[in-house]
């Protein structure tokens, strides 16, 4: 590992802007005086997530300038070396053979000039024509700049009325909608008429990452729609806890590979007596759909490098209001695949996923609504419920929801789940529709955690296939 301390980078700083958006406590003494109300099972270290990746402590967020480089990976992300909560940021550095262990390097970028004196804040990195890496980030030269008032440049690559963008990304797909993707100075025109581009931004304001698609004419340096109206549509890489997101291209396996950063749900009090805060989302590949409207999003295939002990279900019929329990496996640390079928959807309306009683449960679930008018296709939703998913106080537990553009007349949809102690990262259809969300449960922890199939509905649903793994742990920066 000595050898990649003195791989020779190439840095480009970029000056003055402060891109990033985070929380500011400046009443310290505050939060570490609501450190001692904490209870026990926050900080238990159960909760810790296992096989997503994240430090052996302290607070993370962006990840940045992620590249494939002489037959490593790297990541790079926003850190505090100093605590659990956001300030003192730095440029962390780790590396990998394959995108699931991983070895902590010393930070990348620490403040050095005058230019990045108050941080070293988000960035990208690209590879020269020459294969050298090369790093933009984002320097702080003052803690008291006015960033609100800005000059537009004469002409931009594309402009919409949709708020304080930042941590944008711009790069090519194959319109084809294969998984062999495109390295990223790839552009369209006369010779690649089947290349798109995708502009994603983070939205401050919503927190929450967009996207459009469209085509990009580099002799005009302009960027146009497909969808006149794609600012509008808010077209999600994932429906839940994931923002701040980069992708990059793989040319090891020619695929283009999207990061995301998930927050913690608790509260500033909770992280500090954790000594942690944030996690990185699974690596996803990312790619587009053949209908050319949407991406498409799956984990990395070398996670399934940890799945470890496994029970499958095959052709179980679940009746409304039953439950099926999945045995025989640990299931707080988990991947699972499920095909469903509907023999009818006459019956279609809202589900209510809740289960009577008060343990605790985080509810991973579709709700199908009848077709709307002028339309054959059935209505189908996406949610993910940790309203009930713990009995710790002061917890953020919002329903995440978001619709699934697939055609479910035949009855068939599928699902994959990854759970990983303190997050459950899910993929419908294929993953058409994504769902991140942060759980912290106080009794469903290590062995006391189950895994159940249910219905909710009004008609019986057949689990046509129902395969669980366990997770190992990897490698992961020391921990």
């Amino acid at each position: 590992m000595r050898a990649l301390g003195r791989v020779a980078w190439a840095w480009l700083l970029l000056l003055q802007l402060a891109g990033a958006s985070h929380v500011v406590y400046e009443n310290l003494l505050e939060v570490e005086a609501a450190v001692e109300a904490v209870p026990p099972s926050i900080i238990d270290p159960l909760l810790r997530t296992g096989y997503h990746f994240q430090p052996r402590k302290n607070w993370i967020n962006d990840p940045n300038a992620p590249l494939y480089y002489k037959g490593w990976y790297h990541i790079f992300y926003q850190y505090n070396p100093k605590g659990a909560l956001w300030g003192n940021i730095v440029w962390a550095h780790s590396v990998s053979r394959d995108l699931i262990n991983w070895v902590a390097l010393k930070p990348a970028i620490e403040p050095s000039i005058p230019s990045d004196k108050y941080g070293c804040w988000s960035g990208s990195a690209t590879i020269m024509p020459d294969g050298t890496p090369a790093i933009m980030y984002t320097g702080v030269n003052r803690p008291d700049v006015n960033y609100q008032r800005w000059t537009r440049v004469r002409q931009p690559l594309h402009s919409a009325a949709t708020g304080m963008w930042e941590c944008p990304d711009f790069y090519p797909v194959e319109a084809a909608g294969r998984r062999e993707e495109l390295e990223t100075s790839v552009s369209g025109g006369s010779g690649r008429p089947r290349v798109k581009h995708v502009l994603k931004n983070s939205l401050d304001r919503r927190r929450y990452d967009y996207y459009t698609i469209g085509t990009y004419d580099r002799k005009a340096e302009r960027y146009v729609l497909d969808d006149p109206a794609g600012d509008e549509r808010h077209l999600r890489y994932d429906y839940g806890n994931f923002y701040a997101s980069k992708t990059f291209y793989d040319p090891a396996r020619r695929r283009r590979i999207l990061w995301g950063w998930a927050n913690e749900s608790d509260t500033s009090a909770d992280d500090v007596a954790k000594g942690w805060a944030g996690i990185q989302a699974i690596p996803r590949t990312v790619w587009l759909d053949p209908s050319g409207k949407q991406l498409l999003q799956w984990p990395i295939e070398e996670v399934e490098a940890l799945r470890g002990r496994s029970v499958t279900l095959k052709n179980r019929v679940i009746k409304p209001g039953q439950h099926v329990e999945v045995t025989g496996l640990q299931t707080a640390q988990a991947d699972v695949e499920v095909s469903f079928e509907v023999p009818s959807l006459a019956g279609a309306e809202s589900l209510d996923p809740a289960l009577a009683g008060d343990a605790e449960r985080t509810a991973v679930f579709f709700r199908v609504f009848r077709a709307a008018a002028g339309s054959s296709k059935p209505v189908v939703l996406m949610c993910t419920d940790p309203t009930k998913s713990s009995l710790n106080p002061n917890l953020y537990q919002p329903t995440f929801a978001g619709f699934v553009d697939t055609d479910i007349s035949n009855g068939k949809i599928s699902l994959r789940t990854l759970i990983d102690r303190s997050v459950v990262e899910s993929f419908g259809a294929g993953g058409k529709t994504c769902i991140l969300s942060r759980v912290y449960p106080s009794l469903a922890i290590g062995k006391n955690a189950r895994l159940y199939a249910f219905n909710s509905g009004k008609a019986d649903v057949k689990v046509s296939r129902l395969t669980a793994w366990e997770m190992r742990k990897p490698l992961m920066n020391g921990a």
